[in-house]
């Protein structure tokens, strides 16, 4: 089972810890809004505590150790590099937070066929021009 990292007083250096400006926790916080996870849900995901968990989301701005943030990022479907950074370039290289609402539209999108993505096209673009 995983320790409450954050028991660590401020003096303590540790290589489990990377502070970071708060990035990881803004990203986690939004992600958890995102999807409507509560942070007790994802602890019962990941096998993290709760307590745990919270230590991330403080005003500490503390960053998990890479294998908790890797188990974290497959319980929300995202990539670490997301949660740490806030872009995933493997999605859409550019402008990524303007097409934040629609990263799971852009996931499935990925794994249709070139067809089904014309067929749906045609469809959406119809649609389109309803409006």
């Amino acid at each position: 089972m995983i320790s409450h990292y954050c028991q660590l007083n401020d003096n303590e250096m540790s290589l489990l810890f990377i502070v970071m400006e708060g990035t990881f926790k803004n990203n986690l916080r939004d992600e958890l809004n995102y999807q409507d996870i509560t942070v007790k849900e994802l602890a019962s995901k990941t096998g993290i505590p709760k307590p745990t968990i919270d230590c991330y989301l403080s005003a500490r701005h503390t960053m998990p150790p890479a294998d908790i943030a890797v188990r974290i990022a497959k319980a929300l479907n995202v990539s670490v590099e997301y949660l740490v950074t806030g872009k995933d370039e493997k999605i859409i290289p550019h402008d990524y937070i303007s097409y934040q609402p629609y990263r799971f539209l852009l996931e499935d999108l990925s794994k249709l066929s070139d067809d089904e993505i014309k067929t749906l096209s045609t469809m959406i673009h119809a649609l389109a021009e309803k409006k």
